[in-house]
């Protein structure tokens, strides 16, 4: 957006130029690129039903407010992220754990049955 406005306000004179011209085959040709980036940034504007303009320093805050929010927001999914591995592990040593246990609790007579069938 910021690229837009910016174009939009450079190319803004040319365009002008270009409509009191008459919309000139010739003047369209001496300045096709200015025209160009004035034509795709109005199309944006259009597109996202954006009536006006904001200020590139407005956008600028914006923008660092947003870096800002997601950076804390990044610190605490990454402390959400340490805390779900310190339970997944610890969850693994209790199955683990708990698995041990069930085979020592296994009774004897299921362990010679196996070795009579085999």
């Amino acid at each position: 957006m910021r690229t837009h406005i910016i174009n939009y306000a450079k190319t803004r004179d040319a365009y002008v130029a270009y409509r009191k011209a008459g919309y000139s085959k010739k003047f369209l040709a001496e300045r096709e690129s200015e025209i160009t980036l004035h034509k795709a940034a109005k199309k944006f504007f259009d597109d996202h039903c954006i009536q006006k303009l904001p200020t590139v320093k407005s956008l600028q805050a914006e923008y660092a407010a947003l870096m800002a929010e997601k950076k804390t927001a990044y610190a605490e999914c990454r402390k959400a992220r340490e805390d779900m591995k310190e339970l997944l592990t610890a969850k693994a040593n209790i199955d683990r754990i708990l698995e041990l246990d069930e085979v020592r609790e296994e009774p004897r007579g299921t362990k010679e049955k196996e070795a009579e069938q085999r």
